[in-house]
């Protein structure tokens, strides 16, 4: 005979067991990078829709990365930052899973435009002739607009496979939020599709993404260095290091994060990888624009400046 099983309706987020002192030191300094975070993202923002000479595709893109990267940060960190002072504190069911959807379409969302700005600054780079046809707005739009249905339609896809699971206890989720694989853990049913479509998607929008990002940055290169120029080559170097260091971060902490076998993370570094992926790449984001980008740094320049003179 068959024992009832009672659904589980609400989660327990563990965070981080390292002790009330600690958890009030990590509230402060999370709280002060969330700020800086916000900031950032807003000032880049704010920069592009007031200097005219940045309204490119170029920068419609970045701005949208920005505006991921805010999203990311407003999905996770306060639920972090309140589990810093009342430890175990429970989420809903439902808003466990609307937080799994929205970092599943922030994540994909962000993959998708790092590409997107690394096919910008390929045409820039290697046609620019042909840039005005091959990046117009209205192939711009298009791909930003892409983006953003395709992580949506990812994101779905895995939620959809999550709700099929029964959930029946243990409810406690050993991660800061609500992450797909932690939450994954907790069903009371095979989860080996779910994993399958996990894996297939991770090489879907990590691995094949990044391999395209590494063979256009190889064709840029060597554009570059055939480029007379001196200041052009600089400018040229500038706009793709900041770039490139932007895709390192996020690809290189995702791919461990969903693709390494299981075996070789701890929970806790798990749990510090994540953190790395969702938080301090967002925060670190705006700082590399800002300080390895002549364009941003020139539109800086000319907002100083006018301000100067008011």
């Amino acid at each position: 005979m068959e024992k009832n099983q009672t659904m589980v309706t609400e989660f327990i987020l563990l965070g981080f067991s390292l002790g009330p002192r600690m958890n009030l030191l990590l509230f402060g300094l999370f709280f002060l990078f969330y700020i800086f975070t916000l900031l950032g993202n807003g000032f880049i923002l704010g920069l592009i829709s007031l200097d005219s000479r940045l309204h490119t595709p170029m920068y419609f893109f970045l701005s949208h990365l920005a505006i991921v990267d805010m999203a990311y940060s407003c999905n996770t960190v306060p639920q972090m930052l309140v589990n810093l002072l009342s430890p175990a504190r429970p989420i809903s069911f439902a808003g466990c899973i609307t937080q799994t959807f929205l970092f599943l379409t922030f994540a994909v969302t962000e993959c998708l435009l790092l590409v997107v700005m690394c096919y910008d600054r390929y045409v820039a780079i290697c046609h620019p002739l042909r840039y005005s046809v091959l990046v117009s707005w209205r192939v711009g739009i298009s791909l930003v607009v892409a983006s953003w249905a395709c992580a949506s339609f990812l994101a779905l896809v895995h939620v959809g496979l999550i709700l099929r699971l029964p959930f029946c206890g243990p409810h406690e989720i050993n991660h800061f939020f609500c992450e797909i694989l932690p939450v994954l853990k907790l069903a009371c049913a095979d989860t080996r599709l779910d994993e399958a479509v996990i894996f297939a998607a991770s090489v879907l929008v990590l691995v094949g993404p990044l391999g395209l990002v590494l063979l256009s940055y190889t064709r840029i290169l060597a554009a570059i260095l055939r480029i007379r120029s001196g200041e052009g080559r600089g400018k040229a170097f500038s706009t793709c290091s900041s770039h490139l260091c932007v895709v390192g971060l996020f690809f290189g902490s995702a791919i461990v994060a969903y693709m390494a076998p299981k075996s070789r993370h701890h929970e806790e570094q798990q749990k510090i990888l994540f953190l790395f992926y969702s938080f301090f790449n967002p925060m670190l984001n705006p700082l590399i624009y800002s300080l390895r980008n002549a364009e941003v740094k020139g539109a800086l320049r000319r907002a100083l400046f006018k301000e100067s003179h008011f």
